[in-house]
């Protein structure tokens, strides 16, 4: 028995080694005293699925965050709406200075549409440091492709000899050295823009970097060629299957054909890279509703998950399972509590069991003000018919005294008699709620899912004839019904 326990404490011993930090990243920000920065990473280069590595609140004397990778890892800072990627490798400590910033441009400009990058200033860096590199390599790619545009595009008469000029340059000035992560870098980096400027065919492309090989699941470089290789290649169709036939397969759950027939194509024939592809595709045909139904998709991926023998595929279906359902219909919707007008906090379980009619404005945008002069016209109509129904507005203006003076101070405030909160400058709510642009609406039913994928707005007649009220087969009359004259 003693020895057992040994085992196991040893076991977990080095399970907790493998998992303590390697990597720090520590800094000072000019004018962001009080906000929390957030380190990410993607789970995945086909769901990317954000994965919050670690958090702090930015002090005084800066933050410091940390993680642990294996590998050479593609990594972002975000603060609120801004953020910004880079490299980070296994045992380094990084110093990073982010300068003064206006934080209010996400209320001048949508940023999601035109993003503003968190400015983020590396210190103490060596010279050969991995970002370094691939920043110098990215520009020198940029700068040839730019003075060399007419060759490369592809409404002229694109030409490979300036492709190859390229290659020769960048094996001239990066020959390949110690770090191996820079070198896959350029080469897939190099070989997605031949792929992708049609330079070369996927057969010649497959063989030179897929065949023969185990897919590198933990380089972003690599799964981003691959699935740019392989991407509609399945789900709308191809030569040797027709994407009626796909989608047959699919909405009847014969899975066990769909894999077998994309297997066709030669270059799918091994189990392991024909599987990758299925799941790409799967996640390409839960978009094309036209000839896939997504429940249908959800159930495929769902059969593969249980019966292949890759743990990367298991992972990759789970993260893509994790997506859809975030924001489709039939998700949970996202649990809060936000502080009303009087300041008093409110959470959306205390509207348990009701129709949530969920808005997301801002009040000095235009819009906005029209879709809540929309809400104010019907509510006491609704009100008086429903009483399982609730108006939720969420008012993302950074400022609460904004929403205050709205309701309070404003003339008209007495007529917006509903359920209003203030957002209290948690980015990571909307981010859940997929709020990219103002106003946003979403209906939550009693169920607490989410109604619809895309919920109407009051102006498009939704608040006409609602979905929470009962309809009533009205007793229909006519001739015959009525035993004639």
């Amino acid at each position: 028995m003693k020895r057992i326990l040994l085992v196991l404490f040893l076991i977990a011993s080095v399970s907790v080694v493998a998992q303590t930090p390697n990597i720090t990243i520590k800094g000072k920000a000019a004018n962001a005293t009080g906000k929390e920065i957030e380190l990410y990473k993607y789970s995945d280069q086909l769901s990317r699925t954000e994965v919050l590595l670690d958090n702090s609140i930015i002090g005084a004397s800066g933050f410091e965050l940390k993680m642990y990778a294996k590998y050479t890892t593609l990594v972002f800072l975000q603060v609120e709406n801004y953020s910004q990627s880079f490299f980070v490798e296994p045992g380094r400590t990084y110093e990073v200075l982010i300068p003064k910033f206006d934080w209010s441009i996400d209320e001048k400009r949508n940023v999601h549409l035109s993003p503003e990058a968190l400015p983020v200033v590396f210190e103490n860096l060596p010279k050969d440091e991995v970002n370094l590199k691939i920043n110098d390599f990215d520009a020198m790619v940029d700068s040839f492709v730019s003075a060399n545009r007419y060759y490369f595009d592809q409404k002229f008469h694109p030409q490979r000899r300036y492709f190859d000029t390229l290659c020769a340059l960048t094996e001239k000035r990066y020959p390949d050295g110690k770090n191996a992560f820079f070198n896959r870098y350029k080469k897939f980096s190099l070989a997605e823009l031949k792929y992708k400027l049609s330079f070369d065919s996927r057969k010649n492309m497959y063989n030179k970097y897929i065949a023969n090989q185990s897919p590198l699941y933990y380089d972003e470089n690599y799964m981003s060629l691959f699935f740019t290789m392989f991407a509609n290649s399945i789900s709308s169709g191809n030569r040797y299957n027709n994407v009626h036939k796909l989608s047959r397969w699919v909405n009847n759950g014969s899975i066990g054909t769909y894999m077998d027939s994309i297997g066709l194509d030669p270059l799918l024939r091994n189990e392991q890279v024909r599987e990758l592809a299925a799941i790409q595709a799967l996640k390409e045909s839960f978009y094309k509703t036209k000839y896939y139904k997504r429940e249908k998709v959800v159930s495929a991926l769902e059969m593969i998950r249980s019966k292949t023998k890759f743990p990367e595929h298991r992972e990759l279906i789970k993260n893509l399972l994790a997506l859809f359902a975030q924001k489709g219909k039939g998700g949970d919707a996202a649990a809060f509590t936000l502080p009303d007008v009087d300041k008093k906090m409110v959470s959306l379980d205390s509207f348990k069991g009701k129709w949530i009619y969920l808005s997301f404005v801002r009040v000095g945008e235009p819009h906005s003000l029209k879709e809540i002069e929309t809400l104010a016209y019907f509510k006491d109509s609704i009100y008086a018919k429903s009483k399982n129904v609730e108006f939720v507005t969420i008012c993302c203006d950074r400022e609460f005294q904004k929403m205050y003076h709205f309701l309070r101070n404003n003339k008209k405030g007495s007529r917006y008699g509903w359920t209003w909160l203030h957002f209290n400058n948690n980015f990571k709510l909307l981010e859940r709620y997929g709020v990219v642009s103002f106003p946003t609406f979403l209906l939550i039913n009693p169920d607490g899912k989410l109604q619809y994928a895309i919920t109407p707005s009051p102006g498009s007649g939704l608040l006409v004839n609602p979905p929470w009220v009962e309809k009533k087969e009205s007793e229909k009359k006519g001739f015959f019904l009525n035993g004639g004259r």
